[in-house]
């Protein structure tokens, strides 16, 4: 029988990464999403560029979204800033935290590593996209599943 990727994570795990997405965005006015598939045939983040416009992720006020895409079948995963992110941060931004997750994703402690590279996110974000009393949240805190 095939896991599906809706089914990859329990009922649990899918709050405590939720909950993760929701306490890194606290601090920040960056916007987070986590999407999850089976299959990814090429580059990941060719993968994720593409899926970040397909859940509209670009449509935010100060282009500060963030995804986390993972390919559980292909064992790929990409982090994806959008560009007002990208204008301020180093070219290598996301790699210290992709090194972390896959070391968790290594040992099979994925919700781990997903919650890790989150709360990270987090953080940087917040340096560069301070939460201000009237940010609003723009997209879904749910993850997101393709096949």
């Amino acid at each position: 029988m095939t896991t599906r990727a809706k089914d990859f994570f329990t009922k649990e795990q899918k709050s405590e990464i939720k909950k993760a997405i929701l306490n890194a965005e606290l601090d920040t006015s960056g916007e987070i999403r986590v999407h999850i598939e089976n299959e990814c045939n090429g580059n990941a983040l060719d993968r994720a560029s593409f899926l970040f416009g397909k859940l509209k992720m670009d449509t935010t006020e100060l282009h500060n979204g963030v995804l986390f895409y993972l390919a559980i079948k292909s064992k790929k995963f990409a982090i994806i800033g959008d560009s007002g992110i990208n204008k301020q941060v180093p070219e290598n931004f996301w790699e210290e935290i992709k090194t972390d997750m896959a070391e968790n994703f290594k040992q099979g402690q994925f919700t781990e590593g997903l919650a890790i590279g989150i709360s990270k996110a987090g953080v940087r974000l917040k340096k560069h996209f301070p939460h201000h009393i009237d940010d609003i949240n723009e997209l879904s805190d749910e993850i997101s599943f393709g096949e």
